[in-house]
């Protein structure tokens, strides 16, 4: 994919990452570092949790997520993000699920400070292997303008 400037974004516009299947030993892994709760760390622990088996971490399906997004190749341009506006987790991700994300444009503003720039308001959402969507957000992104 050619790369991207803030003047190539339109509302309406999608883009779809490639699939990536999320392990046992990526959740777990995750998890002992950064969500260290049984759910998200023991398989057997997890069987009689609210789950019924381990589950990723929130915080890892999010980074799943932009990992994802940044594999779709059309933030090259992104000199950051200011936050998400909301985050919702709609199902557990489980070991052997193959995720893939898909990023729409909501709206673009230019920045009337800097004329280097503009804030690109993406959906993200991800979704399994059922096509069941896992994740969703609302993120804004800086991109750079041309010239």
């Amino acid at each position: 994919m050619a790369p991207m400037y803030f003047e190539d974004f339109k509302a309406g516009d999608r883009f779809r990452s490639p699939g990536m299947t999320v392990t046992e030993s990526q959740i777990i892994d995750f998890a002992m570092k950064f969500d260290h709760q049984p759910f998200h760390t023991n398989v057997e622990a997890a069987k009689d949790s609210i789950f019924g088996g381990l589950v990723a971490s929130g915080i890892h399906t999010i980074a799943l997520t932009f990992k994802l997004i940044l594999m779709a190749g059309f933030l090259e341009n992104n000199l950051g993000s200011p936050g998400f506006d909301e985050v919702r987790w709609l199902k557990p991700v489980r070991p052997g699920d193959t995720l893939t994300a898909t990023a729409e444009v909501l709206e673009t503003v230019p920045s009337e400070k800097r004329k280097d720039r503009g804030t690109v308001r993406f959906r993200y959402s991800s979704h399994n292997q059922r096509g069941e969507e896992v994740f969703t957000s609302v993120c804004l992104q800086i991109m750079k303008r041309r010239g």
